[in-house]
């Protein structure tokens, strides 16, 4: 599903959706230290707008606090800079690494489960401490999403 992309009047940022910006949903450390181009193609841009839309939107109204992205899209080269696999759901803009500060993740976790569509979610080296880890969802659309929920941790990946 095509989504249509708004830009904001001031600064000109491109907003994805009502609280998430393609600056927020593109930022990399790694892009910039290594001076890679980490723009998304506009596939990969409507594809983000969806994951806004239809998942972190819906948190960040749930949870009343800012959702913060720690990986969200990252081009080809960013990702294999990183280490990341090459079949990553980031390199297409479905996929995000999010916290909520005060929020659990695991909370975010179960929220996320119980209340949105998702093709993969996965709760990520969380130790039982509130702010431990992080949650990775990946969004493709209503037909195509597997509805897929891991853990990731030390020991490895298992089925939730």
């Amino acid at each position: 599903m095509a989504r249509r992309i708004k830009r904001k009047h001031e600064a000109n940022q491109v907003s994805l959706s009502e609280h998430f910006s393609l600056i927020e949903m593109t930022k990399s450390q790694s892009a910039l230290r290594l001076g890679l181009d980490n723009n998304p193609n506009p596939k990969a841009a409507a594809a983000l707008a969806n994951l806004c839309e239809q998942v972190l939107e819906p948190v960040r109204r749930h949870f009343d606090r800012p959702v913060i992205i720690n990986s969200g899209y990252r081009a080809p080269a960013v990702n294999k800079a990183i280490g990341g696999k090459p079949t990553s759901q980031h390199c297409k803009g479905e996929a995000a690494d999010l916290e909520i500060p005060g929020v659990d993740n695991m909370d975010v976790y179960k929220w996320i489960t119980a209340n949105c569509g998702y093709d993969q979610l996965i709760l990520e080296y969380y130790t039982g401490e509130p702010q431990s880890g992080w949650v990775h969802v990946s969004y493709v659309s209503p037909d195509d999403n597997r509805h897929e929920r891991l853990r990731i941790d030390k020991s490895g990946v298992r089925r939730d």
